[in-house]
């Protein structure tokens, strides 16, 4: 067998082991429904919001951000105040359910 073969092996495991494995929480974003904003509805207002979310071991929202716009204030906002409310599946860090960032885009369309 090659040595630089079995080097490359040997690097590769001893990195993996050093890193830390994180799986983010995650939400079912079609049972969290945002009430569409009406001055937005009236305006014809459409876009997509990505929102970022910081989450406690029991699933609730500790902390949220807007990443992009959708272009609309009022979008914005409602989507992170309907999803900020739902419940999350907790994320993990090397197996162990954690407090996580995950991240969720949301779609307005008419």
């Amino acid at each position: 067998m090659n040595k630089r073969f079995i080097g490359f092996i040997a690097a590769t495991l001893v990195s993996g082991a050093v890193v830390a494995a994180e799986v983010p929480a995650s939400v079912d974003a079609r049972k969290c429904k945002a009430d569409y904003p009406k001055a937005s509805l009236l305006n014809e207002e459409q876009g997509a919001v990505s929102m970022a979310f910081l989450v406690s071991p029991g699933g609730d929202v500790l902390d949220s951000k807007v990443e992009k716009s959708s272009g609309y204030k009022n979008l914005d906002k409602a989507a992170l105040k309907a999803l900020a409310a739902c419940k999350f599946k907790p994320g993990t860090k090397d197996g162990v359910v954690a407090q996580t960032w995950t991240k969720v885009d949301y779609v307005w369309s008419l």
